[in-house]
């Protein structure tokens, strides 16, 4: 092979390496690119139809820790509430009156009529700052009268007012007027109940065949002559409210998105370019580099990035073996491999 050959060859496997080493650039950057959007739009904003806004949130890392894991948001946009006793659809949420509205499966409806199926008791972690709404009200069917107090309550609490908590009205206006369906029982009884536990809810269902959950959804201004009775169950929950996140909120500070370490739980301003611990414009702070939330989430772009650069090694090794000078004149300082 003459001189000139040699030289040509030398300076084509050069000219390769060199622009394989800037398009192995262009990939990196890309990757990473890819990776501050995944960031960007990491929290989502809604299951199917319904919001999810501060202090829910889907993804581990985003609203409050104090609801972490509770919401469930399925591949299909159903969302579910988890609690010790399952995980119940979401039929909707209030952030103005907080509140969510499930439904319950399980419970006794219309179309049930004088068929009671096996039930379960909805039950709350009462360590989370979730509660049951006294809007609700809950009927109970064919309970058993030599272990439950069925009486009409107004008798009954004249004759024994130190009793009168006890007892199950079989005399209760929504008894006498059930939603929806008024004469969906025929044979079976119906008295009204407000359990205040859990452990009392199941002791009433170890008695009766079934029951169901009422509230009374506003319709108005004036309640409560302004409600109206539906099926299903009102969880109240409260909105922590502290400055970190009103600041990270404002939209004059850059917009971002309320969430916390997955580890830590500390706070933290979810922002298109990274976490910070306080808005998204203050510059003076240096980014979070502990957030789960998006190591959990961007996981398909990060592996897709490591196979990439992986095989993106493995060739630029392949031809640096054949041809030793690539990209200039390379040293200890400027070595990429």
């Amino acid at each position: 092979m003459s001189n000139s050959q040699s030289s040509s060859s030398s300076s084509s496997s050069s000219s390769c390496s060199c622009c394989l080493c800037f398009l192995f650039i262009i990939l990196i950057i890309q990757l990473l690119n890819l990776t501050t959007t995944a960031q960007a739009s990491l929290c989502r904003t809604a299951c199917g139809d319904i919001p999810i806004n501060y202090p829910f949130g889907i993804e581990d890392g985003c609203g409050s820790p104090y609801y972490r894991h509770m919401l469930v948001c399925s591949d299909y946009g159903k969302l579910e509430l988890r609690t010790p006793s399952g995980r119940y659809p979401v039929h909707s949420i209030s952030y103005s009156d907080p509140h969510i509205l499930l439904n319950d499966p399980f419970m006794w409806h219309c179309q049930d009529g004088d068929n009671f199926r096996a039930t379960r008791p909805f039950s709350l972690d009462t360590s989370t700052h979730f509660s049951l709404s006294p809007q609700n009200d809950y009927l109970f069917f064919n309970c058993s009268e030599s272990n439950v107090i069925v009486e009409p309550k107004p008798i009954f609490c004249e004759r024994f007012p130190e009793r009168c908590d006890s007892s199950c009205d079989s005399s209760s206006y929504l008894c006498r007027h059930l939603p929806d369906c008024a004469s969906a029982l025929h044979g079976s009884s119906c008295c009204a109940y407000y359990p205040k536990a859990t452990e009392s809810l199941r002791l009433m269902l170890k008695y009766c065949a079934s029951y169901t959950s009422i509230y009374w959804r506003n319709i108005g201004n004036n309640p409560p002559y302004d409600q109206v009775p539906e099926y299903g169950i009102r969880i109240d929950f409260d909105i922590p409210v502290t400055t970190r996140c009103l600041q990270c909120q404002d939209m004059t500070k850059g917009g971002g998105t309320c969430g916390f370490d997955p580890e830590t739980q500390n706070f933290l301003c979810l922002c298109g370019k990274g976490n910070v611990t306080t808005y998204c414009r203050d510059h003076t702070l240096s980014k979070h580099s502990n957030a789960g939330v998006i190591a959990g989430t961007v996981s398909g772009v990060s592996a897709a990035g490591v196979v990439a650069i992986g095989a993106g090694v493995w060739y630029l090794k392949k031809v640096r073996a054949k041809a030793p000078v690539t990209c200039g004149v390379q040293s200890n300082d400027n070595r990429l491999f």
